[in-house]
């Protein structure tokens, strides 16, 4: 049996670069995560750096860009970073709105990073 912090690169059959695996019982999840308040008229960017201040304080991995914040790490703990972020807003009356979407690929880490990396290769391999 593999250590639990043993860390490798796999190859599978169609050659393919597929990440870095480790220990099944951690499930990495990738989150796209937009948190925002209801009825609090047209701009929301002072409620939104709450959501993103929680995130950032979190320890997890994270990245925030025009429309959502992508957080990496276990399922469990993105989920109750998610909730966590949530109740910023919620625990202030405000109504609110989460968008969320998850790609769970258990035994990968990394895989913010290595995801757009190899597209650029791909793409790469493709201008030769």
């Amino acid at each position: 049996m593999a250590d639990k912090n043993d860390r490798r690169t796999t190859d599978h059959s169609d050659g393919e670069d597929q990440g870095t695996r480790e220990d099944r019982g951690y499930l990495n999840t990738l989150a796209a995560v937009a948190i925002a308040p209801s009825g609090t008229g047209d701009e929301m960017s002072e409620y939104v750096a709450q959501v993103v201040g929680v995130i950032r304080d979190s320890g997890l991995r994270n990245e925030t860009n025009a429309m959502f914040t992508n957080i990496e790490g276990d399922l469990d703990d993105v989920l109750k970073l998610v909730r966590d972020a949530t109740l910023k807003l919620a625990s202030q009356g405000y109504r609110t709105g989460v968008t969320l979407k998850l790609d769970i690929r258990p035994g990968f880490r990394d895989q913010m990073e290595r995801k757009p990396e190899l597209v650029d290769e791909i793409l790469s391999k493709q201008g030769d």
